[in-house]
């Protein structure tokens, strides 16, 4: 049998649909290239700011130097994870030290623009989380800010530095999708978003996801993350957004709705139906893309391509470990499939080894050394977050929002 027809063989074994498995070859950890470590600081070191610290650990010559919390708790907890870490009680106060090279503000969203700009003053890389703030005109004060930085300004849309998504966006950008249809989206996750605490100040500190005054619920909070996947892969920002939103899991008096549902209109006419729950786990988070030969899904540590019966076969597809999906019998395509399979560990490759928020802050470190763009610019980050926004309003008002991007 020659190789084509051994490629074809394949294909056709795998049935009227096809899955693909998107894994980078290369998954190391980058180490700094700098003789001195690089020290930075964490500002915020509540579940963000610990998952951040757990991340940076993993980075050779990088130091956690110092972290920030108004809160003394927390604070204290957080210094219990770093060793050698000085904690501070204010940004200022941290900043002055002396102590740190570069920051991460994993504080509340709310919160996000006076730090930001104190990071960003001092003269220091900074990683701002995101969305980038709760407000058009916090998202523009951090924008005009970072135009005259020094340091290197990093936004946390993940996706764009995922090694899985930047593979899945190549074969995207290729024939494989061909004429896209239309776009969907979730975030399911089974949780109340309430920190218990014994004090009502403390209680509104910590659940201020809840309070409608600052949080943008789970259409700007985590919508505005998916969204920025589908701008970077298309192109285009959505125009217009039409929004419902209930509390259909928990009766305890809520004003920011446990599940809401969204649809995002484009200028050319495509649709993103999005929908977002805190009552089930099903499926968590993933992001889908309809086109005539293919669909791509996206799930932050894996994606997979499910081909047409009809599709033409494009010759990659030979290197392949099958994978069933409920009536879809699949194929695996891995990086280094070859070398995995003379090995016998060809399963082992599927999948990232660390949550992307890893990728995004190793994409920030390399950039502080090279001098190079961040994948997510602050200005990609500010577009994104005011389709978040409009999202968010959408969703409480139950109207249509037309998405005004401008001055952004």
């Amino acid at each position: 049998m020659s190789e084509i027809e051994r490629r074809e063989f394949l294909v056709r074994a795998a049935g009227s649909a096809a899955a693909f498995a998107f894994v980078p070859s290369v998954l190391g950890a980058t180490a700094w290239p700098f003789k001195a470590e690089l020290r930075v600081g964490v500002v915020g070191v509540g579940r963000q700011g610990r998952a951040v610290l757990g991340e940076l650990s993993k980075f050779d010559n990088v130091k956690i130097a110092a972290m920030c919390d108004t809160d003394e708790r927390r604070l204290a907890a957080g210094l219990r994870r770093a060793s050698g870490a000085e904690g501070f009680p204010t940004v200022e106060a941290m900043l002055q030290s002396g102590s740190v090279d570069a920051v991460v503000v994993a504080t509340p969203t709310h919160t996000h623009k006076d730090v930001a700009l104190a990071v960003m003053a001092a003269g220091k890389h900074l990683y701002c989380e995101c969305p980038l703030a709760h407000t058009r005109e916090d998202c523009s004060a951090i924008t005009q800010a970072a135009r005259g930085a020094k340091g290197v300004i990093a936004a946390g849309f993940q996706g764009r530095s995922n090694p899985v998504y930047q593979l899945a966006r190549g074969f995207y950008r290729t024939d494989s999708l061909r004429d896209m249809l239309t776009m969907r989206a979730q975030y399911n996750e089974k949780t109340t978003w309430i920190s218990p605490a014994a004090d009502q100040a403390r209680y509104k500190e910590l659940n201020w996801k809840l309070d409608p005054d600052v949080s943008l619920g789970l259409a700007g909070e985590f919508g505005a993350q998916q969204f920025d996947v589908f701008h970077w892969y298309t192109e285009r920002y959505p125009v217009r957004v039409i929004g419902r939103g209930s509390n259909r899991a928990y009766d305890d008096g809520r004003k920011v709705h446990d599940t809401v549902n969204l649809m995002l209109e484009f200028d050319d006419g495509s649709v993103l139906q999005y929908a977002s729950t805190l009552g089930n786990s099903y499926q968590g988070a993933h992001e889908v893309f309809y086109g005539t030969h293919s669909a791509i899904k996206l799930a932050w540590s894996h994606g997979w391509m499910f081909k047409e019966s009809d599709a033409p076969t494009q010759g990659w597809e030979v290197y392949a470990n099958r994978q069933q999906f409920h009536n879809d019998e699949g194929i695996t395509l891995i990086a280094g499939a070859t070398q995995l399979a003379e090995q016998g560990k060809l399963k082992e490759g599927v999948g990232l080894p660390h949550p992307a928020l890893y990728y995004a802050l190793e994409n920030w470190i390399t950039c502080i050394a090279s001098g190079e763009t961040p994948a997510c610019s602050v200005a990609e980050a500010a577009r994104a977050t005011a389709v978040g926004i409009a999202a968010s309003e959408a969703v409480r008002s139950g109207k249509a929002i037309d998405i005004d991007l401008a001055g952004l």
